[in-house]
């Protein structure tokens, strides 16, 4: 099936983002050489507590660092929480300094 594929590929890169960092669903999907699905990374990650293996998915935004996954964590505040547990601040649904945690899926400073 393709998209189990894909969603595959999204986990693997989701699952390299450093602690303490984040990126968006744009980046990952670019990475992947798929710019313009964006929506599908979301619903690879939507899915991803399902599985067995821990995916970082709290560590995806969108472009800009707004927690717009945040309803797919079991509650409101998990995602935020989460991040603000590696130390990235949060405030009113927003990632503060966003440029400057943002994690270039292929960089490999930080692979």
């Amino acid at each position: 099936m393709k998209n189990d594929s894909f969603f595959r590929k999204v986990y693997e890169v989701t699952k390299k983002i450093p602690y303490g960092r984040i990126t968006t669903y744009g980046a990952i999907a670019k990475y992947l050489g798929t710019a313009r699905s964006a929506r599908m990374v979301g619903w690879a990650l939507n899915n991803s507590h399902t599985l067995s293996d821990y995916i970082p998915a709290h560590r995806v935004v969108n472009r800009n660092g707004i927690l717009t996954g945040k309803h797919h964590f079991g509650g409101s505040n998990v995602m935020k929480e989460l991040l603000e547990n590696e130390g990235i601040k949060v405030e009113n649904d927003k990632i503060i300094d966003f440029n400057k945690l943002f994690w270039e899926p292929g960089n490999m400073e930080y692979l």
